[in-house]
C-alpha cells in the first residue's frame, strides 16, 4: 500500500484538515500519478457538508487533478513515466453496459465510480480525491495532458471544462447561433470561453453588472442584467440555447421565455429545490429543456486537445492547500474569479 498525505473532512461539520491514508499499490493497468495541481469544484463543497447526501467520512475531495506519472503497470500501453496525466470526475465504470460501450462512462448503468465519496467496483473501498499528494488510477480513465498549456490552469478544464464542452458539441452549437450564459463562475466563464471559440454570438445574462467588462474580456459579445426589465425585454424569444450554470434556486419560466422557437435551456447547475415550471412557456414555442453531466473519458480528451489547440484555460487563482477552508467560504460568497486551484506541494 502506498502511504499517503491529504486533507480530508471527517464529519459535515468539520473544517478540512491534515490526514494520512493508503492508496491501493499500482496494478497491472495502473498508473500512479504524483499530483501538482487539484483544481476546487463547488460539487467539493455540497458533498463535504453532505448537502447532496450519501456522504462517506473520512472524505478526500476533489476531480480536478492534473500532475506527472511516476510509476506505470506491468500492462500499461498508454502511459509512461514522466508523462503529464489529468484525472476527472471518473475513475472506473461497468464497462459493459450501453453507456459505457458508447464511450459515455458518465451514464454508466450500473454507477460510475467517482473519483471521491464513492465505492470501487469491490463495493467495499472508498475513492479519495486530489487533495493529495498521489493517485493510483486505471489507464483507461487517464487523460493525456499538453506541455504547453500551464498546468495550474488546465487542472479545473476536467470538471468546468468537460461540463460545459460536452453540450456544446451534442448540441452542435457553433457559427449561426444565438447562445445565452446564465451564470459566470466557474463553469459560465468556461462556457462562454468556449461558445465563443466555436463561433456562437455569446451573451452572458447575470444579476451582476460589476460582472459585463470580465464577461466581454473572456469573449461575450453581448451581457444583459436580468434585474433590468428593458435589457430582459430586448432578448425575448430571442436565443437558440441558454447554458444554465447557476445551482442556486432560480426561476427558469423567466428564462424560458428567452428562448426563440424549437430553442434549449440546457442545465448544468444542480438546484438544491426542484424548480416550478410553466409548461405553456414550453408548448408556446416547442421550447425544451434538457441537462447534461460532464462527459466521457473519450469526450474530455477530445476536449483537452481542443483546448491545447485553441490556447483555451481556465482563469484561476492558485492558493496552498492550508487556506482550502478560507476558499471554500469565499467560493460560497461568489467571490473567486473563477476557479481556486491548489498547488499540492503546499501539503
Amino acid at each position: 500500500m502506498l502511504p499517503t498525505k491529504s486533507y480530508a473532512a471527517q464529519n459535515p461539520n468539520a473544517d478540512l484538515a491534515p490526514y494520512q491514508f493508503e492508496r491501493r499499490n499500482v496494478g497491472n493497468h495502473d498508473v500512479q500519478i504524483e499530483i501538482l495541481y487539484c483544481g476546487v469544484c463547488h460539487s467539493d463543497i455540497h458533498q463535504v457538508r453532505n448537502e447532496w447526501g450519501g456522504a462517506k467520512y473520512p472524505m478526500v475531495p476533489g476531480h480536478e487533478i492534473v500532475g506527472r506519472i511516476v510509476k506505470v503497470g506491468e500492462h500499461v500501453t498508454k502511459f509512461k513515466v514522466g508523462d503529464l496525466a489529468g484525472v476527472g470526475c471518473i475513475v472506473d465504470s461497468c464497462r459493459t453496459c450501453n453507456s459505457c460501450c458508447e464511450a459515455q462512462e458518465q451514464y454508466c448503468e450500473n454507477g460510475m465510480v467517482g473519483t471521491y465519496n464513492s465505492f470501487e467496483k469491490d463495493g467495499v473501498t472508498i475513492t479519495q480525491g486530489g487533495y493529495s499528494d498521489k493517485i493510483v488510477v486505471d489507464e483507461n480513465y487517464v487523460l493525456k495532458v499538453s506541455e504547453s498549456l500551464p498546468l495550474e490552469r488546465v487542472a479545473p478544464l476536467l470538471c468546468a471544462g468537460i461540463t460545459t464542452y460536452s453540450p456544446l458539441k451534442q448540441w452542435n452549437i457553433g457559427k449561426g447561433h444565438r447562445v445565452a450564459v446564465l451564470g459566470l463562475g466557474g463553469l459560465g466563464h468556461m462556457a462562454v470561453k468556449l461558445a465563443a471559440s466555436m463561433g456562437a454570438e455569446v451573451t452572458v445574462l447575470s444579476t451582476s453588472p460589476n460582472k459585463q467588462k470580465d464577461a466581454e474580456a473572456l469573449g461575450a459579445h453581448k451581457f444583459i442584467v436580468t434585474q433590468n426589465a428593458a435589457e430582459l425585454k430586448s432578448v425575448k424569444s430571442y436565443f437558440d440555447f441558454i447554458i444554465d450554470t447557476v445551482s442556486a434556486s432560480h426561476d427558469i419560466n423567466l428564462y424560458v421565455s428567452l428562448l426563440r422557437l424549437n430553442g434549449t435551456l440546457i442545465m448544468l447547475g444542480i438546484p438544491p429545490e426542484a424548480p416550478e415550471l410553466r409548461v405553456y412557456g414550453l408548448v408556446s414555442k416547442r421550447r425544451r429543456i434538457a441537462g447534461s453531466l460532464i462527459g466521457g473519458i473519450a469526450e474530455t480528451q477530445e476536449m483537452l486537445d481542443y483546448c491545447a489547440k485553441h490556447n483555451i484555460v481556465c482563469d484561476v487563482e492558485v492558493i496552498p492547500i492550508s487556506y482550502i477552508n478560507e476558499a471554500y467560504e469565499r467560493m460560497i460568497k461568489g467571490d473567486v474569479h473563477y476557479r481556486f486551484v491548489i498547488d499540492m506541494k503546499t501539503l
